[in-house]
C-alpha cells in the first residue's frame, strides 16, 4: 500500500528532485555558450577574468554572471586538464554557490565540481578557502586544479603543517587557498594571540567549500582543537595543597573505587576551609564561591592523588619522575602525563620536582570555526543522513546530486551469524571465492585492530595476496587504494580510510605512471611505457568489469549508516557494476546495543546450525532502526557540547574583536583613562558606601587601594578628616591626582613610547586574564554536571556562573592594567621589538583513531630527515615512532629493539 506522501512524490517529485530540475535552464545557457568559448584563443579566455571583474565592479552580483563564468570554467578544465564538467557536475556547484551541501556519489568528481563556485566566487576578490581532511589532498588538489586558476589568471596557496608565518600569509592572500580544517582553525587562533595587526596570517572569512563535509563538520566536531603552553610555576600551591590531605580524618571524605571518584563531605568541607583561610588561599566565606572554582580543582585532584592513585599500582617513582602505569597492560608509559593537575598532585604527594602544568591558551571548535564564514558549503558522498543536524546547526541545506550514469551497483541483504568466529570464517571463504574468480574486493572494518586481526586469520588459512589499510601516511593510503581496483586484488580498511581516492578498476593509470616512472625522463622511452601502461590498465579494467566489478564486502556494520554507505559507495562509480554485502554476527557492538540475546534465541528455536546465516530485508530494516537510535543520540552529545561550547564562543568573540580594535586603535590613552576611572570609582564605593555616615567609612583601606592600583601616597585620611566633606569630592581628588601622574608619565615618555606601552600593556594583560579565564571555565566545565542532583539545569547554571567569570576578568583587566601603567618605568630601545608569543602546542584528538593528528604530523615530518641518522650513533636519531622500524638496522620495530629501554 503506497502512502499519501508517496503517491505526491509520484506525482510531482520530491522537494530534492524539484530543486535539481530548477538548476536545468542555467545548465542549457551554460552549454549554449560552449562553441562560443571553444572557439576563444587561450589569451581571450584568460581576459575573461578581468571582464568579469570589472562587471562585478560596475554593479553586477555573482549571480548574475555564474552562467558565463562557468561556462569560462569548463572550457578552461577541458583545455588544461582535458576533463570537461558534466551537467550534473554544473548543478553540484550552483548548490555550492549557493550555501548548500551538494551530495554526489564516489567518482562523480566533486574536486573538478568546486572549481565552478570557487573560481565564480574568487572574482569577488576577498579569498575562497577549499578545506581538505589531511595534508596529502590539500597538496593534490591544488596542485591539480591549480592549473585551471592559473590559466585563468587567480593565484592557488596551500597551507599544510610546517609552514612559516610568512608563507602562510602568502598563500592566505591568493585568491583561492586550499588548506585543511586543522591549519585553517590553529591559524585562526593564533592570528588571535599576536600583538600585531601585520603578524596576522588570515585575512577574513568569506566562503569556505568544505570537502568531505560529514566527516570535518560531524564527525570531528566533537574535539576542539586546543592550543596549549606552559602554566606559571604553581609547585607552591600543589605542596601547599598536598599538606593538608593527610591532615582530614576518614569521615571528612567520600571514595568512590568504582567510579574512581573522591567528593569531600560536610565536615571534610568545613575543615578546608579553616586550611585554606589560614594560608591565605580562600577567597569570601565558602570554598564553593564562584572566585575559588580553581582551588576547587586543585583539592579535588590532591585528594584523588592520596587516595585514588596508588605507588606502584597506578604509577611508579623513577629518577624523580611519576612514570604512569597502564592499566590494562601493567607497562610503564615513559612521556605520558595525567592531564588538569592530576600529574601535578601526584608529584606534590610524592615529593618529586613538579613539572609546570600545560594550560589551554585557546581553542575552539570546528562547529563554531566554520560558522564564521559569511558563506559555507560543502560536497561529499554522503550526507543525507546528517541533514538534520547539518540544517540545526550550520544553516545548510542537503541536495543529492543524480549521478553522471545511473548505478548499477547491486546492494545484497546482510549475513547474520551467531558468533563472530562463524561470521570470519564465512568472510575469508567469500574473499578467496571472489579472488579465484578475479574479482577486486574491498574488505571493510570498523577499526584498526579488527583490520589486523582479520589480516592474522587470512595469513593462518593460506591466504597471503591482500592489502592492509591504516591512515597513518597519507600518500601511500592513496596509492593502495587507487590500485584496489585491480583484478583479484583484496584490499582491507578501516572506515576512515582512502578518503578523496577514487577506486578505478584495472587501476589508476595516472598514479602507476606517476609511482614507476618517476626517474623516467620525459622522451620516447617514457612516452612508451606511459602508452604501454595505460593499454595495461584497460585490459585489466576489462576484466575486472567481467568479473563483476568491485565487491564491497563490510565485516560489521557501523554506528553510523552514513560510514556503511561511504563504504558501500566505493563500489559502482561513473556507471560501472558492482556489489556490496555486509557480513554480521550477533557479538558485534551494533548487535549487542540491537538487543541480541533476543534474537539469539529466537534463531536458535528457528533451527539455525552452526556456519549458517539468516538473511533478510527484515533483518537490515531492524539494523537501520538500532542504527537511527544511536545517529540520534550522537547527535545529542554534539549539540549538548556545541551548547556549552557557544557560551564560551560568544565570549571569545568578544574578546577577539577587542583585541583587534585594541591592535587597530592608534592611540588607546582613552581606554586606559577610562579604565583607571573606572578603578577609582570602585575602590571608593567599596570603601565608602552609599548613604554611609563618615565614621563608617573605610579610609585606611581606601589609603591602601590608592597605593595599590594607582601608586599614588594621597593624604585621604586627612582628607576624610575634613569638615563637610563628601564621598564624591575624595573621589574628585584621587582622579585629579591620578589624571595628573598619567599625564607627568606620559610626557616623560613621549607620545609614541606612550602608546606603544599603553597598548602592550592592555594586549598581555587581556590575554594572560583570558587565558586563566579558559582554565576556569574548564574546571567550571567538569563539576557543573553535579548541580543536576539539585534540580538545578546545569547548562543554564554554566551560563550564568560562566558570565559571573567575566564580568570578573573584565574588573581584574582595569585593576591590572591601572596596577602596571601607574607603575611602568621604560628603557626605551629594549621596548621597540614586537613581542615574542609564548611556547605553543596544537592538538587535535581525531575521534576516529583517538590520536593526536599534530603528534602524527610531526613524525611524518620527520620522517623527511631519516636520511640522516647514523645507524651506529643513535644521538643522530632524533624521535623515532614507536612502530617505525629501529634505525639501527636490526629490521626489528623500534619498540621491540632500542625503543625497549624507553619503557
Amino acid at each position: 500500500m503506497v502512502s499519501l506522501g508517496g503517491l505526491a512524490r509520484k506525482l510531482f517529485g520530491s522537494a530534492n528532485d524539484r530543486r535539481v530540475r530548477s538548476y536545468q535552464g542555467r545548465v542549457d545557457a551554460i552549454s549554449a555558450l560552449e562553441a562560443e568559448m571553444q572557439a576563444l584563443s587561450d589569451e581571450a579566455l584568460t581576459a575573461k577574468t578581468a571582464e568579469f571583474r570589472q562587471q562585478l565592479a560596475d554593479g553586477k552580483t555573482l549571480d548574475d554572471i555564474l552562467v558565463p563564468a562557468f561556462a569560462v570554467v569548463r572550457e578552461a578544465a577541458r583545455r588544461v586538464l582535458g576533463l570537461r564538467p558534466f551537467d550534473v557536475q554544473l548543478i553540484g556547484g550552483m548548490i555550492l554557490h549557493e550555501r548548500a551541501i551538494a551530495e554526489m556519489k564516489t567518482g562523480e568528481g566533486k574536486t573538478l565540481v568546486a572549481t565552478l563556485p570557487v573560481y565564480l566566487n574568487a572574482l569577488a576578490g576577498k579569498g575562497v578557502h577549499v578545506v581538505t581532511v589531511n595534508d596529502y589532498l590539500a597538496q593534490r588538489d591544488a596542485g591539480m586544479m591549480g592549473r585551471i586558476y592559473g590559466f585563468l589568471g587567480l593565484s592557488t596557496g596551500v597551507i599544510v603543517h610546517g609552514l612559516t608565518d610568512e608563507q602562510r600569509r602568502d598563500a592566505y592572500a591568493c585568491d583561492v587557498t586550499y588548506a585543511t580544517n586543522n591549519e585553517l582553525g590553529f591559524d585562526y587562533l593564533r592570528d588571535n594571540m599576536k600583538y600585531e595587526r601585520s603578524q596576522m596570517v588570515q585575512r577574513g572569512h568569506f566562503f569556505a567549500i568544505v570537502d568531505e563535509v560529514d566527516s570535518i563538520l560531524v564527525d570531528e566536531a566533537r574535539t576542539p582543537l586546543i592550543i596549549s603552553g606552559p602554566l606559571d610555576d604553581r609547585s607552591d600551591l600543589y605542596n601547599t595543597i598536598n599538606d593538608f590531605i593527610p591532615l582530614l580524618a576518614p569521615e571528612d571524605y567520600e571514595i568512590d573505587e568504582k567510579q574512581r571518584s573522591a567528593n569531600f563531605s560536610e565536615e571534610g568541607t568545613e575543615k578546608l576551609e579553616n586550611l585554606l583561610r589560614e594560608a591565605g588561599l580562600l577567597k569570601g566565606e565558602s570554598l564553593y564561591d564562584i572566585e575559588n572554582v580553581a582551588i576547587v580543582h586543585h583539592v579535588n585532584n590532591a585528594l584523588k592523588a592520596h587516595k585514588l592513585f596508588t605507588r606502584d599500582k597506578d604509577y611508579i617513582v623513577r629518577n624523580d619522575e611519576i612514570v604512569i602505569i597502564d592499566e590494562f597492560t601493567g607497562r610503564m608509559m615513559p612521556g605520558r602525563r595525567y592531564s588538569e593537575g592530576q600529574h601535578q598532585a601526584l608529584e606534590a604527594k610524592e615529593k618529586v620536582q613538579i613539572q609546570p602544568e600545560n594550560q589551554t591558551l585557546a581553542s575552539v571548535t570546528f562547529q563554531n570555526y566554520f560558522r564564521m564564514y559569511e558563506k559555507l558549503a560543502g560536497m561529499t558522498g554522503t550526507a543525507a543522513t546528517e541533514a538534520e543536524e547539518f540544517g540545526n546547526i550550520y544553516g545548510l541545506e542537503v541536495v543529492e546530486v543524480p549521478t553522471n550514469l545511473p548505478i548499477q551497483r547491486l546492494d545484497e541483504d546482510d549475513e547474520v551469524y551467531r558468533t563472530a568466529g562463524e561470521k570470519y570464517k564465512a568472510i575469508i571463504e567469500e574473499i578467496k571465492t571472489a579472488h579465484e574468480r578475479g574479482q577486486p574486493m574491498l574488505v571493510g572494518t570498523t577499526s584498526i585492530e579488527k583490520s589486523e586481526l582479520l589480516a592474522e586469520m587470512l595469513k593462518k588459512s593460506g591466504f597471503s595476496k591482500f592489502q592492509v589499510l591504516n591512515a597513518r601516511y597519507h600518500e601511500q593510503e592513496a596509492y593502495i587504494v587507487a590500485q584496489a581496483g585491480v583484478p583479484g586484488a583484496v584490499t582491507i580498511a578501516t572506515n576512515m580510510a582512502g578518503r578523496g581516492t577514487d577506486i578505478q578498476l584495472g587501476g589508476n593509470p595516472d598514479m602507476r605512471i606517476q609511482q614507476e616512472l618517476a626517474e623516467v625522463e620525459p622522451g620516447p622511452e617514457r612516452e612508451a611505457r606511459e602508452k604501454a601502461i595505460r593499454e595495461e590498465v584497460q585490459k585489466l579494467k576489462e576484466q575486472a568489469l567481467a568479473a563483476g566489478g568491485l565487491y564491497v564486502l563490510a565485516t560489521e556494520r557501523h554506528e553510523s549508516r552514513r560510514i556503511d554507505n561511504q563504504l558501500r559507495g566505493r563500489s559502482g562509480r561513473q556507471g560501472d557494476p558492482g556489489r556490496s554485502k555486509f557480513y554480521l554476527s550477533l557479538q558485534d557492538d551494533l548487535m549487542r546495543i540491537f538487543g541480541s540475546d533476543r534474537m539469539d534465541g529466537m534463531l536458535q528455536k528457528l533451527g539455525l546450525k552452526e556456519g549458517e546465516a539468516i538473511v533478510h530485508p527484515w533483518i537490515n530494516k531492524a539494523l537501520e532502526r538500532a542504527q537511527k537510535k544511536v545517529e540520534a543520540r550522537n547527535f545529542d552529545i554534539r549539540k549538548n557540547l556545541l551548547k556549552y561550547d557557544d557560551v564560551l564562543n560568544d565570549q571569545r568573540k568578544v574578546i577577539f574583536e577587542q583585541r583587534l580594535e585594541l591592535m587597530d586603535a592608534t592611540d588607546v590613552g582613552e581606554t586606559v583613562a577610562d579604565m583607571r576611572n573606572e578603578v577609582i570609582e570602585d575602590i571608593v564605593r567599596k570603601r565608602i558606601p552609599e548613604r554611609a555616615y563618615a565614621e563608617q567609612w573605610d579610609v585606611e583601606g581606601l589609603k591602601a587601594d590608592v597605593q595599590q592600583y594607582l601608586n599614588l601616597d594621597l593624604p585621604v585620611v586627612e582628607w576624610a578628616a575634613e569638615e563637610g566633606i563628601a564621598e564624591d569630592d575624595i573621589l574628585e581628588r584621587i582622579t585629579a591626582a591620578s589624571d595628573k601622574a598619567a599625564a607627568d608619565r606620559a610626557e616623560r615618555f613621549g607620545p609614541d613610547i606612550m602608546q606603544y606601552v599603553e597598548r602592550s600593556v592592555v594586549l598581555q594583560t587581556l590575554d594572560h586574564l583570558w587565558r586563566e579565564h579558559i582554565v576556569n571555565l574548564d574546571h567550571l566545565r567538569s563539576v557543573v554536571g553535579f548541580r543536576g542532583y539539585a534540580q538545578r539545569d546545569p547548562l543554564q547554571e554554566y551560563k550564568s556562573e560562566a558570565f559571573e567569570l567575566f564580568q570578573a576578568l573584565l574588573v581584574n583587566l582595569r585593576q591590572a592594567v591601572t596596577a602596571q601603567l601607574m607603575r611602568v618605568e621604560l628603557v626605551r630601545e629594549a621596548q621597540q621589538e614586537p613581542q615574542p608569543l609564548p611556547p605553543m602546542e596544537a592538538h587535535h584528538i581525531s575521534p576516529l583513531t583517538g590520536q593526536d593528528d599534530f603528534e602524527q604530523a610531526g613524525e611524518t615530518l620527520l620522517a623527511t630527515a631519516r636520511e640522516n641518522r647514523n645507524p651506529a650513533d643513535p644521538s643522530t636519531w632524533g624521535k623515532v615512532a614507536r612502530n617505525e622500524a629501529c634505525p639501527c638496522g636490526s629490521g626489528k620495530k623500534y619498540k621491540h629493539c632500542h625503543g625497549i629501554y624507553e619503557a
